[in-house]
């Protein structure tokens, strides 16, 4: 009988977890003692999986092989959380839409600017990026915004943008452009729901702190 990752319904830990994907047939490597000492070298799965693949590759009993199945880790959390707001689908909650955003945007070394779009019955019609910046920040046109949610018939939005630095602290242009967007919206009959910040540990909604 096959061995399962999880036993007794005890969560496995990281360290099991990297050993489950790094397993090797060669008995000269270990896999539970590679595993162990990757995330002692790299200090957490987080950084391993992001780290400079030259200094992954220099510890023993790396290889190719085993980088290529660490690299498709990120990609496959990403495709996984993607997929739970396909177009179509309702958003239940606002959890919903946090697990959504930070699979898109939290990965990113670089600032960008996005938007989904929902109907009345907030079922998502399209999840767009809008604008693309620099490490620095990024310029919003709400006119381009408007365009957008006109052409799908939104009734309602939802903005986000990372913060590269990983702090999800909105900055006063965060709140500016906020307020300037959700004026633009209005406008038209179309409601700002919120504007999340994306940042490495998590997401600040603008709309939980009365900003919206």
């Amino acid at each position: 009988m096959g061995q399962t990752a999880q036993s007794g319904g005890r969560e496995p830990g990281d360290a099991e977890l990297l050993a489950l994907l790094l397993r090797t047939r060669d008995r000269a490597v270990d896999g539970s003692c590679l595993a162990e000492r990757l995330l002692d070298r790299f200090g957490s799965l987080r950084q391993l999986l992001h780290a400079d693949s030259a200094l992954v590759l220099a510890e023993k009993g790396m290889g190719h092989a085993r980088l290529a199945v660490l690299h498709a880790v990120p990609l496959l959390a990403r495709r996984y959380f993607e997929q739970s707001l396909p177009a179509g689908a309702c958003i239940r909650s606002p959890a919903d839409t946090e697990t959504f955003l930070l699979s898109k945007l939290r990965h990113l070394g670089h600032e960008r600017f996005c938007c989904l779009y929902l109907d009345n019955r907030h079922r998502v019609l399209r999840f767009d990026e809008l604008f693309r910046g620099t490490i620095d920040g990024t310029s919003v046109y709400p006119r381009e915004v408007v365009k957008e949610a006109l052409a799908v018939n939104a009734a309602a939005v939802i903005l986000a943008h990372n913060h590269p630095s990983g702090v999800a602290e909105p900055s006063q242009a965060d709140e500016r452009i906020t307020r300037r967007l959700k004026s633009a919206l209005e406008l038209v009959d179309i409601r700002l729901l919120d504007h999340l910040i994306i940042g490495d540990s998590g997401a600040t909604s603008l709309a939980s702190r009365g900003l919206v």
